[in-house]
């Protein structure tokens, strides 16, 4: 693991504090290492866009409008942006879950930033050929911890910004937007924006571990349909030969879908993001067990018998 970050953008709660930063490999000289990231990301004119803004106000249109007045034939994608206001984890878990669903050279922009105007970070990260641009939260820590990665911090001295302009609480009009575009442009490349960097804020959310003989992971996001969503990725099970998971008080049997249980039964089951999940037949599984964020959910073994 890499050393602390020295600048804590704002105050962490006391049971996310991050303490080590992810490290990666930075095994090339300076020429050569911008080379192969400008080799590796190719800008195909995308851009996703996430955020813990809503609906309600002008906010994220006001981020597509610098966008398309900086490249008119941009093609911009709402991930989300229903995350949970103030942390990143949930953004982060969902981008990471969801960018191989985009030809490479997508620029995906993500916007939680509680930390907004302070001296937090900015970071620009290539992997796979994507671009990430997102404050150095923890936002895209699960996906620079996964490994491959090139790594910047912005420096707002090298770009194409009037300092002046910019608003101390909406980087992502007046900094994310345009960067994102100039991107997706091809105009602006990773390497050119910052300075390499070997660590970035890790996650809020610890992952998913196995202790002795279970899987300990908690509830990182709720859909719609009230689905608990765990950052237990369902590869995970394979270390069980009849896993089972209990969350709220409840043992339930791992399924294929929801359709194999009664209406209003609950079920774990790993859904279409390759992680574990904790449903009810046609009900909220969170409403009924009365669980959110941050809530435990656990796998064991056990005989094909003993499933309940």
């Amino acid at each position: 693991m890499g050393a602390a970050k020295k600048n804590t953008p704002f105050a962490w709660p006391a049971a996310q504090r991050p303490s080590l930063a992810y490290p990666f490999s930075a095994k090339h000289a300076e020429g050569r290492y911008a080379a192969e990231v400008s080799e590796a990301f190719k800008p195909c004119g995308i851009i996703t866009l996430t955020t813990d803004f809503g609906h309600k106000g002008p906010f994220v249109a006001t981020m597509k409008g610098v966008m398309l007045s900086r490249m008119p034939s941009v093609r911009i994608v709402d991930l989300t942006h229903e995350t949970d206001v103030h942390f990143p984890a949930e953004a982060g878990f969902w981008i990471a879950r969801s960018y191989r669903y985009f030809p490479a050279g997508t620029v995906h922009v993500a916007v939680v930033d509680p930390g907004v105007g302070t001296e937090r970070d900015i970071v620009i990260v290539v992997k796979a050929g994507h671009a990430f641009v997102a404050p150095d939260n923890g936002l895209l820590g699960n996906l620079v911890e996964a490994g491959n990665c090139h790594c910047y911090r912005l420096d707002l001295a090298r770009v194409d910004l009037d300092a002046t302009t910019i608003s101390a609480t909406f980087h992502g009009r007046d900094i994310f937007a345009p960067v994102g575009a100039e991107l997706a442009a091809g105009r602006w490349l990773p390497a050119s924006l910052g300075d390499r960097i070997d660590s970035v804020v890790p996650s809020w959310v610890e992952p998913a571990r196995r202790r002795g003989e279970q899987l300990h992971g908690v509830v990182v996001a709720v859909d719609n349909f009230g689905n608990l969503i765990s950052n237990i990725d369902g590869t995970m099970l394979a270390q069980f030969h009849h896993p089972e998971a209990e969350a709220g008080g409840h043992v339930l049997a791992i399924r294929r879908t929801y359709g194999d249980v009664k209406p209003g039964d609950y079920l774990a089951l790993v859904n279409s993001f390759g992680v574990l999940e904790i449903a009810r037949a046609e009900r909220s599984a969170a409403e009924g067990l009365g669980l959110g964020r941050g809530a435990p959910i656990r796998v064991r073994n056990t005989t094909a018998g003993e499933h309940r």
